[in-house]
């Protein structure tokens, strides 16, 4: 008997969509455009962005994680201190790398570890480093919902509910659609196959016009 073929044995390659936040802080505000021009480069779409002054209530609320810490004071103070953007990014595994992009909080480490990291060219010090960056998943969720109020935060499918939606939702419509491409055979099948979807996709609204009689 042959050997089945190990690719056909391997799982398809899953891509998901992550959501996380980044800060540029106080002491770069005025650098904010170029920085977030860095972050568009490195692979992140912005869903929203925001311009805004926190009070120091606020910020105690935003960093409630570090409260007692004994820079939280000093914390509070600088980034109460002026304007700060607040960009809610999507990209695949976007926490890991926004913070990869970030590099260490410590900017004076950054430099020396990680050069081409924001830290590294932007931040002067620990507590003045430039951009702050989710650190987990939840952490991102939490401090998006905090930044944009009203933000709905979908959860992403996976497993046997990813499987059961593709079943249901997509996998039909698109037989379709290959199966009309195969019979069709147009000089360019990858946008005669976009064109088909948009015109036959199941969800979009159906207008029905009145008759003339």
């Amino acid at each position: 008997m042959d050997k089945e073929n190990p690719r056909l044995q391997m799982p398809p390659p899953r891509i998901y969509v992550e959501r996380t936040l980044a800060l540029i802080k106080p002491d770069v505000h005025h650098q904010a455009d170029e920085i977030e021009d860095l972050i568009l480069r490195a692979g992140f779409t912005v869903l929203q962005k925001r311009k805004l002054h926190l009070s120091p209530e606020q910020c105690m609320d935003f960093y409630a994680d570090q409260y007692g810490k004994p820079g939280f004071p000093s914390l509070i103070a600088f980034m109460s201190s002026d304007q700060i953007t607040a960009l809610d990014l999507a990209r695949d595994q976007a926490v890991a790398h926004l913070n990869s992009l970030i590099g260490p909080a410590n900017s004076t480490e950054a430099k020396e570890t990680h050069p081409e990291s924001l830290r590294a060219i932007y931040g002067t010090s620990d507590l003045r480093n430039a951009v702050h960056g989710s650190e987990s998943f939840s952490a991102a969720q939490r401090e998006i919902r905090f930044m944009f109020p009203g933000t709905i935060l979908e959860p992403i499918p996976s497993g046997s509910a990813a499987m059961d939606y593709l079943g249901r939702a997509v996998n039909p419509t698109l037989l379709k659609g290959l199966t009309e491409l195969c019979k069709t055979k147009p000089a360019d099948p990858i946008t005669w196959l976009a064109d088909w979807l948009t015109d036959n996709n199941p969800n979009q609204p159906r207008v029905q016009h009145p008759s003339n009689e």
